[in-house]
Protein backbone atom coordinates (compact mmCIF):
# COMPACT_ATOMS: atom_id res chain seq x y z
CA UNK A 1 0.00 0.00 0.00
CA UNK A 2 1.44 3.46 -0.53
CA UNK A 3 2.06 5.94 2.03
CA UNK A 4 2.72 9.47 0.49
CA UNK A 5 3.43 10.58 4.29
CA UNK A 6 5.82 7.91 5.15
CA UNK A 7 7.61 8.36 1.54
CA UNK A 8 8.41 12.44 2.54
CA UNK A 9 9.72 11.38 6.16
CA UNK A 10 12.10 9.21 4.76
CA UNK A 11 14.75 12.44 3.50
CA UNK A 12 14.52 13.32 6.62
CA UNK A 13 15.43 9.93 8.45
CA UNK A 14 18.12 9.50 6.01
CA UNK A 15 19.79 13.15 6.44
CA UNK A 16 19.29 12.02 10.52
CA UNK A 17 21.23 9.45 9.77
CA UNK A 18 23.88 10.64 8.29
CA UNK A 19 24.03 13.11 10.81
CA UNK A 20 24.33 10.29 13.22
CA UNK A 21 27.37 8.80 11.38
CA UNK A 22 29.61 12.14 10.99
CA UNK A 23 28.79 12.73 14.52
CA UNK A 24 30.37 9.47 15.14
CA UNK A 25 33.43 9.94 12.93
CA UNK A 26 34.07 13.37 14.17
CA UNK A 27 34.37 11.28 17.87
CA UNK A 28 36.66 9.10 16.57
CA UNK A 29 38.63 11.49 15.10
CA UNK A 30 39.34 13.64 18.41
CA UNK A 31 39.32 10.72 20.47
CA UNK A 32 42.30 8.32 18.11
CA UNK A 33 43.41 10.36 15.16
CA UNK A 34 44.21 13.96 16.57
CA UNK A 35 46.70 13.14 19.09
CA UNK A 36 48.77 11.84 15.95
CA UNK A 37 48.31 15.04 14.27
CA UNK A 38 45.98 17.64 13.82
CA UNK A 39 46.02 17.90 9.83
CA UNK A 40 45.96 14.09 9.42
CA UNK A 41 43.42 13.49 11.49
CA UNK A 42 41.50 16.76 9.64
CA UNK A 43 42.43 14.81 6.55
CA UNK A 44 40.61 11.58 7.77
CA UNK A 45 37.78 13.43 9.13
CA UNK A 46 36.94 15.03 5.93
CA UNK A 47 37.92 11.64 3.42
CA UNK A 48 35.59 9.97 5.89
CA UNK A 49 32.52 12.18 6.25
CA UNK A 50 32.88 12.68 2.24
CA UNK A 51 32.25 8.76 1.76
CA UNK A 52 29.50 8.63 4.34
CA UNK A 53 27.61 11.56 2.65
CA UNK A 54 28.14 10.31 -0.88
CA UNK A 55 27.45 6.46 -0.24
CA UNK A 56 23.93 6.75 -1.34
CA UNK A 57 24.32 8.35 -4.54
CA UNK A 58 27.55 6.68 -5.71
CA UNK A 59 28.04 3.51 -3.61
CA UNK A 60 30.97 2.22 -5.39
CA UNK A 61 33.23 5.50 -5.21
CA UNK A 62 32.32 6.18 -2.71
CA UNK A 63 33.59 2.38 -1.31
CA UNK A 64 36.92 2.95 -4.01
CA UNK A 65 37.64 6.47 -2.47
CA UNK A 66 37.62 5.10 1.07
CA UNK A 67 39.53 1.71 0.03
CA UNK A 68 42.28 4.01 -1.50
CA UNK A 69 42.58 6.55 1.38
CA UNK A 70 42.93 3.22 4.20
CA UNK A 71 45.32 1.73 1.36
CA UNK A 72 47.62 5.18 1.55
CA UNK A 73 47.42 4.54 5.69
CA UNK A 74 48.51 1.36 5.34
CA UNK A 75 51.40 1.81 3.21
CA UNK A 76 52.57 4.60 5.48
CA UNK A 77 52.36 2.74 8.58
CA UNK A 78 49.78 4.50 10.30
CA UNK A 79 46.38 2.87 9.48
CA UNK A 80 43.38 5.29 10.84
CA UNK A 81 40.78 3.62 12.90
CA UNK A 82 38.70 5.84 11.22
CA UNK A 83 38.87 4.92 7.80
CA UNK A 84 38.70 1.04 9.14
CA UNK A 85 35.20 1.74 11.08
CA UNK A 86 34.22 3.68 7.67
CA UNK A 87 34.74 0.95 5.48
CA UNK A 88 32.15 -1.39 6.60
CA UNK A 89 29.16 1.42 6.27
CA UNK A 90 30.77 1.78 2.50
CA UNK A 91 30.41 -2.03 2.25
CA UNK A 92 26.74 -2.20 3.31
CA UNK A 93 26.10 0.88 1.39
CA UNK A 94 27.88 -0.56 -1.75
CA UNK A 95 25.71 -3.95 -1.84
CA UNK A 96 22.68 -2.73 -0.60
CA UNK A 97 22.08 0.18 -3.20
CA UNK A 98 23.39 -1.49 -5.84
CA UNK A 99 22.12 -5.04 -7.86
CA UNK A 100 25.63 -6.99 -7.27
CA UNK A 101 24.59 -10.36 -7.20
CA UNK A 102 28.56 -11.46 -5.20
CA UNK A 103 28.89 -9.00 -2.57
CA UNK A 104 31.50 -11.28 -1.25
CA UNK A 105 33.56 -11.01 -3.72
CA UNK A 106 33.59 -7.01 -3.12
CA UNK A 107 33.99 -7.63 0.46
CA UNK A 108 36.86 -10.18 -0.05
CA UNK A 109 38.60 -7.75 -2.69
CA UNK A 110 38.76 -4.64 -0.95
CA UNK A 111 39.88 -6.66 2.15
CA UNK A 112 42.40 -8.56 0.41
CA UNK A 113 44.40 -5.26 -1.33
CA UNK A 114 44.21 -3.63 2.45
CA UNK A 115 46.23 -7.34 3.75
CA UNK A 116 48.46 -7.99 1.10
CA UNK A 117 49.46 -4.24 1.30
CA UNK A 118 49.96 -4.44 5.11
CA UNK A 119 51.77 -8.06 4.70
CA UNK A 120 54.14 -6.24 2.37
CA UNK A 121 54.88 -2.84 4.60
CA UNK A 122 54.97 -4.74 7.59
CA UNK A 123 54.46 -8.28 8.21
CA UNK A 124 54.97 -8.48 11.61
CA UNK A 125 51.95 -5.98 12.56
CA UNK A 126 49.33 -7.38 9.84
CA UNK A 127 49.98 -11.23 10.98
CA UNK A 128 48.06 -10.89 14.01
CA UNK A 129 44.67 -12.69 14.73
CA UNK A 130 43.28 -9.27 15.59
CA UNK A 131 43.82 -8.29 11.86
CA UNK A 132 41.13 -10.64 10.64
CA UNK A 133 39.13 -8.61 12.11
CA UNK A 134 38.92 -6.41 9.33
CA UNK A 135 37.43 -9.30 7.16
CA UNK A 136 35.09 -9.68 9.30
CA UNK A 137 34.31 -5.71 10.00
CA UNK A 138 34.30 -5.65 6.13
CA UNK A 139 32.14 -8.82 5.29
CA UNK A 140 29.83 -8.18 8.24
CA UNK A 141 28.75 -4.72 6.10
CA UNK A 142 28.39 -6.56 2.77
CA UNK A 143 26.58 -9.43 4.37
CA UNK A 144 23.98 -6.75 6.46
CA UNK A 145 23.59 -4.72 2.87
CA UNK A 146 22.55 -8.18 1.21
CA UNK A 147 19.87 -9.10 3.81
CA UNK A 148 18.64 -5.46 3.42
CA UNK A 149 18.45 -5.58 -0.31
CA UNK A 150 16.94 -8.96 -0.66
CA UNK A 151 14.38 -7.71 2.21
CA UNK A 152 13.62 -4.71 0.03
CA UNK A 153 13.15 -7.19 -3.36
CA UNK A 154 10.87 -9.71 -1.35
CA UNK A 155 9.05 -7.07 -0.10
CA UNK A 156 8.62 -5.35 -3.46
CA UNK A 157 7.61 -8.91 -4.61
CA UNK A 158 5.12 -9.68 -2.23
CA UNK A 159 3.18 -6.33 -2.89
CA UNK A 160 3.25 -6.68 -6.89
CA UNK A 161 2.10 -10.24 -5.99
CA UNK A 162 -0.64 -8.81 -4.02
CA UNK A 163 -1.33 -5.85 -6.32
CA UNK A 164 -1.81 -8.39 -9.46
CA UNK A 165 -3.96 -11.39 -7.03
CA UNK A 166 -5.92 -8.20 -6.48
CA UNK A 167 -6.50 -6.91 -9.82
CA UNK A 168 -7.03 -10.52 -10.91
CA UNK A 169 -9.94 -11.05 -8.72
CA UNK A 170 -11.11 -7.46 -9.67
CA UNK A 171 -11.28 -8.78 -13.15
CA UNK A 172 -12.86 -12.30 -12.14
CA UNK A 173 -15.35 -10.04 -10.10
CA UNK A 174 -16.45 -8.02 -13.51
CA UNK A 175 -16.50 -11.47 -15.59
CA UNK A 176 -18.59 -12.99 -13.33
CA UNK A 177 -20.80 -10.30 -13.50
CA UNK A 178 -21.12 -10.17 -17.16
CA UNK A 179 -21.54 -13.70 -17.21
CA UNK A 180 -24.41 -13.41 -14.91
CA UNK A 181 -26.14 -10.43 -16.51
CA UNK A 182 -25.86 -12.96 -19.91
CA UNK A 183 -27.53 -15.60 -18.30
CA UNK A 184 -30.05 -13.26 -16.64
CA UNK A 185 -30.60 -12.20 -20.62
CA UNK A 186 -31.10 -15.16 -22.11
CA UNK A 187 -33.20 -16.38 -19.24
CA UNK A 188 -35.04 -12.94 -19.88
CA UNK A 189 -35.45 -14.03 -23.47
CA UNK A 190 -37.02 -17.46 -23.00
CA UNK A 191 -39.44 -16.44 -20.55
CA UNK A 192 -40.78 -13.33 -21.78
CA UNK A 193 -40.59 -13.30 -25.75
CA UNK A 194 -43.30 -16.33 -25.66
CA UNK A 195 -45.57 -14.82 -23.55
CA UNK A 196 -45.41 -11.62 -25.60
CA UNK A 197 -45.59 -13.26 -29.12
CA UNK A 198 -49.10 -14.94 -27.90
CA UNK A 199 -50.06 -11.62 -26.57
CA UNK A 200 -49.60 -10.58 -30.34
CA UNK A 201 -51.37 -13.08 -31.66
CA UNK A 202 -54.28 -12.97 -29.73
CA UNK A 203 -54.36 -9.16 -29.68
CA UNK A 204 -54.72 -9.34 -33.28
CA UNK A 205 -56.84 -11.75 -33.57
CA UNK A 206 -58.81 -10.02 -31.05
CA UNK A 207 -59.05 -6.86 -32.88
CA UNK A 208 -59.70 -8.59 -36.60
CA UNK A 209 -62.72 -10.38 -35.06
CA UNK A 210 -64.29 -7.30 -32.57
CA UNK A 211 -64.50 -4.75 -34.89
CA UNK A 212 -68.02 -4.29 -34.61
CA UNK A 213 -67.58 -3.16 -31.32
CA UNK A 214 -64.51 -0.77 -31.30
CA UNK A 215 -65.28 1.37 -29.01
CA UNK A 216 -64.89 -0.89 -26.20
CA UNK A 217 -62.13 -3.00 -27.19
CA UNK A 218 -60.20 -1.81 -29.86
CA UNK A 219 -58.10 0.71 -27.93
CA UNK A 220 -56.73 -1.52 -25.40
CA UNK A 221 -55.98 -4.07 -27.91
CA UNK A 222 -54.12 -2.05 -30.26
CA UNK A 223 -52.24 -0.56 -27.41
CA UNK A 224 -51.47 -3.92 -26.49
CA UNK A 225 -50.53 -4.78 -30.19
CA UNK A 226 -47.89 -1.65 -30.45
CA UNK A 227 -46.60 -2.34 -26.98
CA UNK A 228 -45.51 -6.09 -27.90
CA UNK A 229 -44.58 -5.49 -31.07
CA UNK A 230 -42.28 -2.86 -30.03
CA UNK A 231 -40.76 -4.99 -27.06
CA UNK A 232 -40.08 -7.71 -29.31
CA UNK A 233 -38.08 -5.81 -31.55
CA UNK A 234 -36.23 -4.49 -28.26
CA UNK A 235 -35.44 -7.90 -27.30
CA UNK A 236 -34.47 -9.40 -30.76
CA UNK A 237 -31.88 -6.48 -31.10
CA UNK A 238 -30.41 -6.53 -27.65
CA UNK A 239 -30.98 -10.18 -26.26
CA UNK A 240 -30.03 -11.65 -29.95
CA UNK A 241 -26.27 -10.94 -29.93
CA UNK A 242 -25.58 -12.19 -26.65
CA UNK A 243 -26.67 -15.78 -27.67
CA UNK A 244 -23.96 -18.07 -28.09
CA UNK A 245 -23.82 -19.74 -31.57
CA UNK A 246 -25.07 -23.04 -31.97
CA UNK A 247 -26.74 -23.10 -28.63
CA UNK A 248 -29.80 -24.74 -27.85
CA UNK A 249 -33.32 -23.04 -26.98
CA UNK A 250 -33.88 -24.49 -23.52
CA UNK A 251 -37.81 -26.37 -23.62
CA UNK A 252 -37.16 -26.73 -19.80
CA UNK A 253 -40.27 -24.45 -18.07
CA UNK A 254 -38.78 -21.71 -15.96
CA UNK A 255 -38.47 -21.69 -12.00
CA UNK A 256 -40.27 -20.18 -9.82
CA UNK A 257 -41.62 -20.35 -6.07
CA UNK A 258 -43.09 -23.31 -6.92
CA UNK A 259 -40.88 -25.07 -7.18
CA UNK A 260 -39.13 -24.02 -3.50
CA UNK A 261 -40.86 -26.99 -2.43
CA UNK A 262 -38.87 -29.21 -4.52
CA UNK A 263 -35.76 -27.67 -3.84
CA UNK A 264 -35.99 -27.67 0.10
CA UNK A 265 -36.90 -31.66 -0.32
CA UNK A 266 -33.41 -32.03 -2.43
CA UNK A 267 -31.62 -30.05 0.31
CA UNK A 268 -33.40 -32.72 3.36
CA UNK A 269 -31.91 -35.55 1.09
CA UNK A 270 -28.37 -34.05 2.00
CA UNK A 271 -28.99 -33.61 5.60
CA UNK A 272 -29.71 -29.73 5.50
CA UNK A 273 -32.95 -28.77 7.08
CA UNK A 274 -34.77 -25.34 6.12
CA UNK A 275 -37.54 -24.12 8.56
CA UNK A 276 -39.84 -22.51 5.80
CA UNK A 277 -42.56 -20.22 6.65
CA UNK A 278 -44.81 -17.76 4.32
CA UNK A 279 -46.55 -14.64 5.15
CA UNK A 280 -49.49 -13.60 3.26
CA UNK A 281 -51.52 -14.81 0.36
CA UNK A 282 -49.15 -15.93 -2.57
CA UNK A 283 -50.22 -14.35 -6.03
CA UNK A 284 -49.20 -14.98 -9.41
CA UNK A 285 -45.87 -13.25 -10.46
CA UNK A 286 -44.44 -12.23 -13.24
CA UNK A 287 -42.51 -14.51 -14.93
CA UNK A 288 -39.13 -12.79 -14.45
CA UNK A 289 -39.69 -11.87 -10.75
CA UNK A 290 -40.90 -15.00 -10.26
CA UNK A 291 -37.74 -16.55 -11.93
CA UNK A 292 -35.56 -14.01 -9.73
CA UNK A 293 -37.09 -14.73 -5.81
CA UNK A 294 -36.48 -18.88 -6.97
CA UNK A 295 -32.63 -17.78 -8.16
CA UNK A 296 -32.02 -15.47 -5.21
CA UNK A 297 -33.38 -18.67 -2.22
CA UNK A 298 -31.80 -21.19 -4.17
CA UNK A 299 -28.19 -19.14 -4.27
CA UNK A 300 -28.80 -18.20 -0.49
CA UNK A 301 -29.65 -22.08 0.59
CA UNK A 302 -26.96 -23.44 -1.10
CA UNK A 303 -24.57 -20.93 0.77
CA UNK A 304 -25.96 -21.79 3.71
CA UNK A 305 -25.51 -25.11 3.20
CA UNK A 306 -21.84 -24.44 2.00
CA UNK A 307 -20.61 -21.78 4.40
CA UNK A 308 -23.20 -21.94 7.38
CA UNK A 309 -23.37 -24.08 10.52
CA UNK A 310 -26.22 -25.71 11.49
CA UNK A 311 -29.91 -25.34 9.69
CA UNK A 312 -31.44 -22.63 7.97
CA UNK A 313 -35.16 -20.93 7.81
CA UNK A 314 -36.26 -19.34 4.84
CA UNK A 315 -39.45 -16.78 5.05
CA UNK A 316 -41.44 -15.84 2.27
CA UNK A 317 -43.94 -12.74 2.67
CA UNK A 318 -46.23 -11.29 0.32
CA UNK A 319 -48.00 -7.59 0.26
CA UNK A 320 -49.75 -6.04 -2.00
CA UNK A 321 -46.97 -4.18 -3.95
CA UNK A 322 -43.84 -7.11 -3.23
CA UNK A 323 -42.73 -10.22 -2.32
CA UNK A 324 -39.78 -10.71 0.05
CA UNK A 325 -37.60 -13.29 0.26
CA UNK A 326 -35.37 -13.49 4.12
CA UNK A 327 -32.68 -16.54 4.69
CA UNK A 328 -30.90 -16.60 7.72
CA UNK A 329 -28.72 -19.47 9.19
CA UNK A 330 -25.31 -19.29 11.65
CA UNK A 331 -22.21 -18.31 10.33
CA UNK A 332 -20.09 -21.22 9.85
CA UNK A 333 -15.91 -20.26 10.28
CA UNK A 334 -15.69 -19.90 6.47
CA UNK A 335 -18.24 -17.42 6.33
CA UNK A 336 -16.76 -13.81 5.80
CA UNK A 337 -16.70 -11.67 8.82
CA UNK A 338 -17.74 -8.11 6.59
CA UNK A 339 -20.87 -6.81 6.68
CA UNK A 340 -22.22 -7.33 3.13
CA UNK A 341 -19.76 -9.94 2.00
CA UNK A 342 -18.27 -9.95 -1.57
CA UNK A 343 -18.64 -13.87 -3.12
CA UNK A 344 -19.88 -14.12 -6.95
CA UNK A 345 -22.68 -15.72 -5.31
CA UNK A 346 -23.84 -12.88 -3.94
CA UNK A 347 -23.10 -10.37 -6.66
CA UNK A 348 -24.84 -13.03 -8.95
CA UNK A 349 -28.30 -12.18 -6.53
CA UNK A 350 -27.60 -8.69 -6.08
CA UNK A 351 -27.85 -8.80 -10.22
CA UNK A 352 -31.31 -11.02 -10.23
CA UNK A 353 -32.98 -8.57 -8.14
CA UNK A 354 -32.00 -5.35 -10.05
CA UNK A 355 -32.99 -7.14 -13.29
CA UNK A 356 -36.40 -8.00 -11.38
CA UNK A 357 -35.94 -3.70 -9.84
CA UNK A 358 -35.55 -5.45 -6.59
CA UNK A 359 -33.18 -5.34 -3.90
CA UNK A 360 -30.79 -7.59 -1.54
CA UNK A 361 -29.15 -6.61 1.74
CA UNK A 362 -26.63 -9.30 2.88
CA UNK A 363 -24.82 -9.42 6.16
CA UNK A 364 -24.82 -9.96 9.79
CA UNK A 365 -28.44 -10.05 11.37
CA UNK A 366 -28.69 -8.54 15.15
CA UNK A 367 -28.75 -11.76 16.98
CA UNK A 368 -25.54 -12.83 15.30
CA UNK A 369 -27.04 -14.90 12.27
CA UNK A 370 -26.31 -14.34 8.61
CA UNK A 371 -29.15 -12.66 6.69
CA UNK A 372 -29.97 -12.23 3.13
CA UNK A 373 -33.21 -10.33 2.51
CA UNK A 374 -34.52 -9.20 -1.32
CA UNK A 375 -37.87 -7.34 -1.76
CA UNK A 376 -38.99 -7.79 -5.13
CA UNK A 377 -41.64 -5.29 -6.34
CA UNK A 378 -44.86 -7.18 -7.81
CA UNK A 379 -44.90 -4.30 -10.63
CA UNK A 380 -42.51 -2.73 -12.71
CA UNK A 381 -42.02 0.96 -10.91
CA UNK A 382 -44.41 3.06 -13.25
CA UNK A 383 -46.50 0.26 -15.44
CA UNK A 384 -48.99 -0.73 -12.64
CA UNK A 385 -52.49 -0.79 -12.97
CA UNK A 386 -52.83 1.16 -16.21
CA UNK A 387 -56.17 -0.64 -17.43
CA UNK A 388 -59.12 -2.17 -15.65
CA UNK A 389 -61.23 -3.25 -18.28
CA UNK A 390 -62.81 -5.79 -16.22
CA UNK A 391 -63.08 -4.91 -13.12
CA UNK A 392 -61.44 -7.83 -11.13
CA UNK A 393 -57.72 -6.07 -11.61
CA UNK A 394 -55.26 -3.82 -13.60
CA UNK A 395 -53.61 -5.10 -16.08
CA UNK A 396 -50.61 -5.91 -14.10
CA UNK A 397 -52.43 -8.63 -12.26
CA UNK A 398 -53.80 -10.38 -15.25
CA UNK A 399 -52.71 -13.78 -16.84
CA UNK A 400 -51.80 -14.02 -20.34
Amino acid sequence: MFHPNRNRLAPVQQWLLDLLFVGLIALVVVQIEWPTGPARAVAVGVVSVACVLTRRRWPIPALLVGTAATLAEVIARAPATTLTLTLGVLMYAATRYTDRTRPWVLALGVAGVLFVAGMLVDAAQWWQLGTFALFAWIGGGAAVGDAARNRRAYIAEVTERARQAEQTREDEARRRVMDERLRIARELHDVVAHHIAVINVQAGAAGHVLRKNPDLVWPVLEHIRQASDTVLREIRSVIGVLREPGEADSTEPSSGLDRVPDLLANLTATGFTVAARTDGDARPLPAIVDLAAYRIVQEALTNAHRYGDGDAELTIAWTAEAVTVEVTNRIGLSRPAGPGGSGFGLIGMRERAAAAHGTVTTGRAPDGRFRVCATLPLHEPGTAHRYDTTGTGGEGDQQP
